[in-house]
């Protein structure tokens, strides 16, 4: 037996004739910078000068290009743009060799490493990493190797992610602002935040308006229609921005740092911080736009219309976390009421409400509104409700069916899954623009255009599924009131006591304060709004004093979770608070 050795072939080999190709090496060469500051852009430059000299010094080199990606860890590589379309490049055939300096500039993440560079390597395409003197299509040493100096990388990735973590708490702890991001009516000079007076001065309408009881939408309308441009210079405003600004406590002069935190130093994907780590709350760190005071007021009214929740699902009629949150309007100015506590003369806190532009300007601007107690509110409509039930000549039967067949009608089922599949394209649509431009089918420019429209759509779109789902929710709350409704009036008892699901279910507000029939003022005049047209014909021995107003009112849908119908009419009940 005869053995005989067959040398290797020197040169580039076609993988397709199995021929040596008679021309140059293509080589191209991989740098990252951590940005492009000024220090990090000399780096780049001193980079690009000696890959560009080096391979032109090579004669057997032929020199491809230079890819450099700023700003972006070596941990992940789906957002770094020039990387992949050097990926793309070498793949298509325009690259033979990549020169990187290192394993942790090609990439930190061991999985991705090894992903690229065995791919690379099946296409007959080497990685030089020049600090480990390791080539990739060395298959004697390289897989192992490479494999144990990504993981050293990696774990050098980690190591320096804890370190950073420890250094910015550290800072955090001393009250340094960390990783400030653009605040509207704010700007960062030198770490210190300074007061955009142009800005500053939407930001105060925005609270002004939410304290007068307007909604997030009804405010993003006004701004919208003002041709005010949004924070992110877009001419419309969503109503998810106006809550954004009205929690942000740095309007009112403090910072909370550590609102989010990375999970995992290879993904670098940050989660909500709901307690995982530690937060640093600063008191008057820098100058308010909003006075402490407004703003404790607004966080309260936040809080009542954002309301509780029980197994999940929100209570109540728009989810309020009491009876009457955003419920009640003023019969003098039209704005919301607020709830407050006052104390009694024993030192017994009354629960009570106020007009919002009372209570935050007193009688200058609203000047016969008075401040009710709660309980005078559920006594008014527990007998208002008993004399509907005992006055009122309508068909309970035919009134409940008419109430469930108009949200039957109103179903957003459809509309919902419509928004959701919608949203899911754009989602699609959005990841496949990296593709798009490594493939240089469209410019960098234009992928940042277009990222930045489907962001804005998917904060459209993701708006209107959440006020769906809570419509969907609060229907369901309304059902159940409408069944207790039901089974109350079928039963013939009487309600002795406050009941929020029926209230819920057959008033859509409440009005305290106005004029009575001889014109004169009554702060406590209680007026409860149904929700539907009700057969309210009166018998003739009722007496004068209790009356059945058939004016109709027209509403302003916003204001309405559940619009029934436009025009509605009323229930007028008159206490005297004494």
């Amino acid at each position: 037996m005869e053995i005989i050795k067959i040398p290797k072939k020197e040169g580039i080999i076609d993988r397709t004739t199995g021929k040596v190709l008679n021309r140059k090496l293509r080589v191209a060469a991989y740098a990252r910078v951590s940005t492009m500051g000024a220090e990090q852009l000399n780096s780049y430059e001193s980079q690009k000068k000696y890959y560009y000299e080096k391979i032109n010094n090579n004669p057997e080199w032929q020199y491809v290009d230079i890819y450099a990606d700023e700003g972006i860890s070596g941990t992940t590589d789906y957002r770094r743009a020039s990387f992949m379309k050097m990926i793309q490049d070498a793949l298509s055939g325009k690259i033979d060799l990549i020169l990187t300096k290192s394993i942790s500039r090609f990439g930190r993440n061991t999985m991705d490493v090894l992903k690229n560079v065995r791919l690379l390597r099946d296409n007959n395409v080497a990685v030089l990493f020049e600090e480990n003197n390791l080539n990739t299509l060395d298959t004697k040493t390289s897989e192992m190797l490479l494999t144990t100096l990504s993981a050293v990388a990696q774990q050098e990735s980690e190591k320096i992610s804890e370190h950073v973590k420890l250094g910015l708490q550290m800072k955090m702890n001393r009250g340094e602002l960390i990783g400030f991001n653009r605040c509207y009516g704010y700007r960062n000079e030198n770490d210190k935040l300074e007061i955009i007076d142009e800005e500053a001065e939407v930001v105060k309408f925005i609270f002004d308006k939410y304290c007068d009881g307007h909604g997030a939408n009804g405010i993003a309308k006004m701004l919208t229609e003002q041709g005010i441009k949004s924070p992110k210079g877009n001419d419309k405003w969503n109503d998810s921005t106006i809550r954004g600004i009205l929690r942000n406590e740095k309007y009112k002069g403090d910072v909370l740092q550590g609102k989010t935190y990375t999970a995992d130093p290879l993904s670098h994907k940050r989660y909500k911080n709901l307690g995982e780590a530690d937060q640093f709350y600063v008191s008057e760190h820098h100058e308010p736009i909003i006075s402490p005071e407004k703003f404790d007021i607004v966080q309260e009214i936040l809080k009542e219309r954002c309301g509780a929740r029980v197994n999940g699902r929100r209570i109540g009629n728009v989810g309020r976390k009491f009876a009457f949150s955003s419920r009640i309007r003023c019969g003098f100015c039209g704005n919301c009421f607020t709830r407050r506590t006052v104390v009694g003369k024993d030192r017994e806190k009354i629960p009570s409400w106020s007009c919002t532009s009372f209570a935050k300007n007193g009688k200058e601007n609203c000047t016969d509104s008075k401040t009710i107690r709660e309980e005078m509110i559920k006594e008014a409509f527990v007998d208002s409700y008993k004399f509907l039930s005992l006055n009122t000549n309508f068909e309970t039967e035919e009134f409940l069916n008419l109430m469930q067949d108009t949200m039957n009608e109103n179903n957003k089922q459809d509309e919902l899954e419509r928004y959701k599949k919608e949203f899911s394209n754009i989602k699609s649509k959005k990841s496949k623009l990296i593709d798009l431009m490594v493939e240089d089918k469209i410019s960098e420019n234009d992928y940042n255009e277009k990222v930045e429209k489907y962001n804005r759509k998917l904060e459209i779109l993701e708006n209107k599924i959440e006020q769906l789902k809570l419509l969907a929710e609060d229907k369901k709350s309304i059902s159940e009131g409408l069944q207790k409704v039901k089974e109350l009036l079928n039963s013939k008892d009487i309600m002795d006591q406050f009941d929020q699901e029926i209230f819920n279910a057959i008033v859509d507000y409440v009005i305290v304060g106005g004029y009575d029939e001889n014109g004169l003022i009554d702060p406590y005049l209680i007026r409860f709004i149904l929700k539907r047209e009700f057969d309210l014909s009166v018998p003739k021995d009722v007496p004068d004093e209790v009356v059945i107003q058939n004016n109709k009112i027209d509403l302003n849908s916003n204001n309405v979770l559940v619009d029934f119908i436009n025009t509605r009419k009323y229930f007028s009940y008159e206490r005297d608070e004494n």
